[in-house]
Parts: C-alpha cells; sequence; structure tokens
C-alpha cells in the first residue's frame, strides 16, 4: 500500500486487479449497464488513486474504494435519470403486513428480478441488502430522508417478490 501511496504503477496496477471484479460487481448492481458499469468503476480507480494520499487505514482500502465506487454509481444514476417528484410532499402510510414469505428461490432468479427491478428500487435493494448500509446510511448518500429510505426499500422488496414469481 505504501508502494501505491508513493505513486508506484506496479503496487497501484496489484490493487486493481485485486479489486477491479468486486467494484465492477457492486457498480453493475447499482447501475445494471455494463458499459455505465465499466466507466464508473474506471472513475472509481483514477480518483482513489489520485487521493490515496488521503488514506488513512481508518477501514481496509477496499470499503475506502467501495464507498468512491457506490457514490460514484449514485451521482452517474442521478445524471442520466430524469428528475422525479420528491416523496416528501406526500404522506405514505405502510401498514405492517405479515411479510410473504417467498417460495424457495433460486439465486438466478432472483438476480434477474434485481435486474428488472426500475433504478430506483434497485438501488435501494442493492445498498440495503447487497452492500449492507443501513436506512440511515443510504439516506444520507441518496440525499433521502430515512423513512424514504424505509419506504422505498418496503416497495422494492414487494416489487422484487413479485417479479420474481412471475419468473
Amino acid at each position: 500500500m505504501e508502494k501505491s501511496k508513493a505513486g508506484d504503477r506496479n503496487s497501484q496496477y496489484q490493487l486493481y486487479e485485486l479489486y477491479i471484479d468486486a467494484m465492477y460487481n457492486i457498480s453493475m448492481r447499482m447501475l445494471g449497464i455494463k458499459e455505465d458499469a465499466e466507466d464508473v468503476v474506471q472513475d472509481s480507480f483514477v480518483e482513489a488513486f489520485k487521493k490515496l494520499d488521503s488514506f488513512r487505514y481508518e477501514s481496509t482500502f477496499g470499503s475506502w474504494l467501495k464507498r468512491i465506487v457506490i457514490n460514484k454509481s449514485i451521482n452517474y444514476s442521478k445524471l442520466k435519470r430524469v428528475p422525479a417528484t420528491s416523496l416528501e410532499k406526500h404522506v405514505y402510510h405502510i401498514k405492517d403486513e405479515p411479510e410473504e414469505k417467498p417460495k424457495t428461490m433460486d439465486i438466478q432468479k432472483i438476480n434477474k428480478g434485481i435486474s428488472l427491478l426500475p433504478s430506483g428500487y434497485r438501488q435501494i435493494i442493492s445498498l440495503y441488502l447487497l452492500e449492507g448500509y443501513d436506512h440511515v446510511e443510504i439516506a444520507e448518500v441518496l440525499d433521502i430522508s430515512t423513512s424514504t429510505s424505509k419506504s422505498q426499500y418496503h416497495r422494492a422488496k414487494k416489487k422484487l417478490i413479485e417479479i420474481v414469481n412471475t419468473l
């Protein structure tokens, strides 16, 4: 890591090789389009290597890089998305329904279902279920309220179950 911080290209390439697949998978889950994910991951590595001097070992390099990839994926998604009306202006009441227990599903159907979700739902599902973010972190990253994150996750999960049940 120290060689990479000092600008050693060979060490940086080794870091790139170590993390490229995982970072691509994260971005792909967020964006759903191969070319967009590739662009975001490339930009993320460029930014990470430019800012290596600010890496303070408070987390692993992988966690630090993952945060960059997620933020860049979200920002990229926001740039490509048509602006939507904020949910904050609307009142939604989510009643506690007994949770539908999906039948045993294979992972391929679930992955296919996630890829078929609208981009906003796909982001929430990816951040919460796959990346392990909690609703407070999601709210911060997406610049929404915690309650919006929770309600969007609830809707996304319900939609995912519907999609998977039709596959």
